[in-house]
């Protein structure tokens, strides 16, 4: 779910935006111009481009880009207030969102009530369904600090094998120590790493730990953790965000490529992920190991420090 509103029969709309508060400030725009923008595929030279009306987002970052006109009308029109509102609630930090927070106050002309991160003002026990792995913290008690590199896309994306194969090998080759997430069934076809050659996987668990699920806001808090690879959904964006954890960014859809693009352009504490094993190994090496990891490290601290 993209957002809520609370609603009653005297009062207008109050408009609850869980995700991040970017995607709610290029909805009026995008009513207006999407029908230019959706046409844009991946082929085109202006794909990797930036959008003056979006910036600092490029065509490449938008939600539903490539679709048909209407069904993308259709879904903005979706998540978009039905009812003017008369307030927004954003669980996010007024210093992460400023400009984008500020695009959607001029745009509604309504109070924003900026009450994240909410892991951290309203702590609930997980509601996960799925049984937490919590052998990897003894684990990563074993490590050195900042050297582990934690994995995981979420509890929704599916990728395929050969995808799959292409970030283990990345994984292994980087010779870094590491915990892999892998939810049962979130390879396409398999029921969890049975893809993968035996050998392949021997050699891995020497370095590090395969799981089918992490308790998260553990892992990030961790010393030793000192990289998150990751779909960039609000919530692991947040909480990464919230540990001063650097990020290799590899979004799936809606407004994870908009998460995406903030984590690596503007607040300059991500990298945008290529998913090609050497590719990988360079990129987790960057983060964990290279004066470039302790710049996008302190960076990360910065932004820690100002929630």
């Amino acid at each position: 779910m993209l957002a809520s509103c609370f609603l009653s029969e005297t009062s207008p709309a109050i408009w609850v935006y869980p995700p991040s508060s970017c995607a709610a400030a290029v909805q009026p725009s995008f009513l207006v111009t999407g029908s230019s923008l959706s046409s844009i595929k991946k082929v085109d030279f202006l794909y990797k481009e930036m959008i003056p009306e979006f910036h600092p987002f490029r065509y490449k970052d938008l939600p539903f880009i490539g679709l048909p006109i209407q069904e993308v009308l259709d879904l903005i029109a979706m998540i978009s207030p039905k009812i003017p509102p008369s307030a927004f609630i954003c669980n996010t930090l007024e210093c992460l969102e400023q400009s984008t927070l500020t695009q959607i106050r001029h745009h509604y002309q309504v109070p924003i009530f900026t009450i994240g991160p909410l892991h951290k003002t309203s702590p609930t026990p997980s509601t996960s369904f799925l049984e937490e792995d919590t052998s990897c913290i003894p684990w990563l008690d074993k490590q050195s600090p900042k050297s582990v590199i934690y994995v995981s896309l979420g509890i929704l994306a599916t990728i395929d094998a050969k995808i799959a194969t292409e970030m283990a090998w990345g994984i292994a080759n980087s010779n870094q120590p590491f915990i892999w997430m892998v939810r049962s069934g979130s390879v396409h076809g398999c029921d969890w790493i049975e893809f993968l050659p035996e050998d392949l996987v021997s050699e891995m668990k020497v370095r590090g730990m395969i799981v089918k699920w992490a308790p998260q806001k553990d892992v990030l808090a961790h010393s030793a953790v000192g990289g998150f690879w990751s779909h960039c959904g609000w919530n692991s964006t947040l909480e990464s965000v919230c540990e001063g954890v650097p990020m290799l960014c590899q979004p799936c859809s809606i407004d994870q490529m908009m998460n995406a693009r903030y984590l690596s352009y503007v607040w300059k504490m991500g990298l945008e992920m290529v998913v090609e094993r050497g590719e990988i190994e360079s990129a987790i090496r960057r983060v964990l190991v290279s004066k470039e990891g302790e710049v996008m490290r302190r960076r990360a601290m910065e932004i820690e420090q100002l929630k």
